[in-house]
């Protein structure tokens, strides 16, 4: 019986092992020429054997933002323009077109932006989110590779680099692999460090006033704090930032920050916003179902506390900051709901505060919030009612802090 069980778990993992290796690859390659004469970028994705997908089912949001299509196969854009869908030929096959870089506010500052001497932009907006319908057994090897103006020096993405303007797109979460995160591109100035294992890139135009050793310096310090909680480092890290009239506020988006470069890397409040980013960039925590509270309220708990634990915050300097926390959070009756603000964020962070001293407290300070963060990021997506079941089992009993009106 020891024999037969042996083979046939031999004979499994042979199957399975013959299965993994006999995935078709197929290339897939993005090209992007940058155009800062008509605030645009030209995109081109080319698929080396195009009767590997059967459709490309793309979701193209706002009406103007993509334009002129030219596709190997078929084309089909709906009435409203919302939607495109691209069924490649069969053979090497492409798909090109045009989309608009600069994305400003009605208040006039920019989310994106092009410039006769550097684009800095989100990936995300490259290439739109898709619905993948390939044949089975086939795996995409997607590459990005830029085509600069004249003049401009260097392109910078959070993505490995394969070449000087060339970048591996990998992310095991996607069956569509797509380019996404900040991006910046022309005569632009960086600095290098390496942190544990992730490999950190500050980059920003020149002439642009960002404080790119300031940003390392607080990284550096803040590191080991940050890796005691999120031990789900990446392996390459990109902060870029610009002035005015970038909007003035800090954004995460995949393995990459935008800082304002007029924007104080630790606020009068005592918080971080650099921090706060980097706390979702590696958390990946999500709240769902009217519970935006909690990714949020974390960021800004663990933006006041990582700092507090580094020793760059004083007793004093804490409890200043904690009357803060109270005066503008307390007229919240609710964390619940569609929209948070910061008097609900300023709430959230009192609540997390009350829980970790809790945890520490029932378990005789074995556990902590850290704990309950840590299986959050396993989940993702999280509501309410999973945070409260997740902070009862690391405690071990029922919370008497969630048990607060605040989370009804």
């Amino acid at each position: 019986m020891r024999v037969c069980g042996r083979l046939g778990l031999a004979f499994l993992l042979l199957v399975l092992g013959t299965s993994s290796w006999a995935a078709k690859k197929v290339d897939l390659d993005y090209r992007v020429r940058l155009l800062p004469q008509s605030d645009q970028a030209e995109v081109q994705l080319t698929l080396a054997q195009g009767a590997a997908v059967r459709s490309l089912d793309f979701d193209l949001g706002e009406q103007g933002t993509y334009s002129d299509f030219k596709a190997d196969g078929s084309w089909q854009l709906q009435a409203d323009a919302r939607r495109g869908q691209w069924h490649p030929a069969e053979g090497k096959a492409s798909l090109s077109y045009r989309v608009r870089i600069s994305r400003a506010h009605k208040s006039g500052s920019f989310d994106s932006r092009i410039t006769p001497a550097w684009a800095l932009f989100r990936g995300d907006d490259l290439v739109p989110p898709a619905r993948l319908d390939q044949q089975d057994g086939t795996e995409l090897v997607a590459r990005l590779t830029f085509e600069l103006p004249a003049g401009w020096k260097s392109v910078e993405t959070a993505w490995p680099r394969i070449g000087k303007q060339r970048f591996r797109i990998d992310n095991v979460s996607r069956l569509f692999d797509r380019p996404t995160g900040w991006m910046l591109a022309g005569t632009i100035g960086s600095r290098r460090t390496r942190l544990g294992e992730t490999e950190v890139t500050v980059a920003a135009p020149q002439a642009q006033g960002m404080r790119r050793m300031d940003v390392l310096t607080l990284m550096t310090f803040v590191w080991p704090q940050l890796q005691s909680v999120f031990a789900r480092t990446p392996a390459k890290l990109l902060i870029v930032g610009a002035g005015d009239p970038m909007w003035r506020g800090a954004q995460g988006a995949h393995n990459s920050i935008f800082l304002h470069s007029a924007r104080p890397l630790v606020s009068e409040s005592g918080s971080s916003p650099l921090v706060r980013e980097l706390v979702h960039v590696f958390g990946r925590i999500q709240g769902s179902e009217r519970s935006d509270w909690i990714d949020k309220g974390l960021a800004e708990y663990y933006a006041i506390e990582l700092v507090r634990r580094a020793g760059g915050m004083s007793e004093e300097r804490y409890q200043s900051l904690q009357a803060g926390l109270t005066k503008a959070g307390h007229k919240v009756t609710s964390l619940r709901g569609e929209r948070i603000n910061q008097a609900t964020i300023a709430r959230a962070v009192l609540l997390l505060q009350d829980l970790d001293r809790e945890i520490r407290l029932k378990t005789h300070n074995k556990r902590s919030l850290d704990d309950v963060t840590q299986a959050l990021m396993r989940l993702g997506k999280v509501g309410t009612p999973e945070f409260i079941q997740l902070s009862e089992s690391v405690i071990g009993e029922p919370s008497r802090v969630l048990e607060s009106k605040l989370l009804q």
